[in-house]
């Protein structure tokens, strides 16, 4: 097991969990779920976003953070309210915005279409554990890089969700689906950079 550090910036996609927020003056208003420790594969491995104490920083998400569709720059929909780890699990409480574009993004979200949540984040540094070790907080058998500090930059609405362990109605099933999922999420990424 060993420490490096790193300047990469990821992007994570799940099925995230998007509740309605209750009670008069709250109809924009959604708790989801935007990070788990789901093990997730990148081009050089596993990766694990770990969760532990300490781990994620959310500050900029708390000071300045946005909700995007497809983490498009150009497409703010909302802002985020609070942002928290709880039970092993990035939270946020998010608010649409009441623009046209936002809405057209707060309908789908609130129909149930749209379903998927995503974060973008910058790592500062990494576990690197080897094959047939155990990482230092004894949760994840390598090989797998864990993500021991980190930080959120925002959060997106997306309509192809890569991780998809949390959940509202939905689950993939084997790897099969997941390469066919991480293959079209790519795409995507590709039509909206374009």
């Amino acid at each position: 097991m060993s420490q490096r550090k790193d300047k990469n910036n990821g992007i994570r996609s799940m099925q995230g969990s998007i509740r309605a927020m209750e009670g008069e003056g709250n109809e924009r208003k959604f708790i989801i779920s935007f990070s788990s420790e789901e093990p997730y594969e990148r081009w050089f491995g596993t990766e694990i976003l770990s969760h532990d104490a300490g781990a994620v920083d959310l500050t900029r998400l708390n000071e300045i953070g946005v909700v995007l569709f497809n983490h498009n720059v150009d497409k703010v929909v909302g802002k985020i309210l609070r942002a928290w780890v709880e039970d092993g699990r990035g939270n946020a409480e998010i608010e649409f915005d009441d623009d046209n574009y936002a809405e057209v993004i707060y309908q789908k979200v609130k129909s149930g279409t749209l379903k998927g949540v995503s974060v973008r984040y910058k790592v500062g540094c990494w576990e690197e554990v080897k094959e047939g070790y155990t990482s230092s907080n004894g949760k994840h058998k390598g090989p797998c890089s864990i993500a021991t500090k980190w930080m959120g930059l925002e959060i997106s609405i997306v309509s192809v969700p890569a991780d998809a362990t949390v959940g509202v109605g939905r689950n993939m099933d084997g790897d099969d689906g997941l390469s066919a999922l991480w293959a079209k999420q790519i795409e995507v990424n590709k039509n909206y950079l374009m």
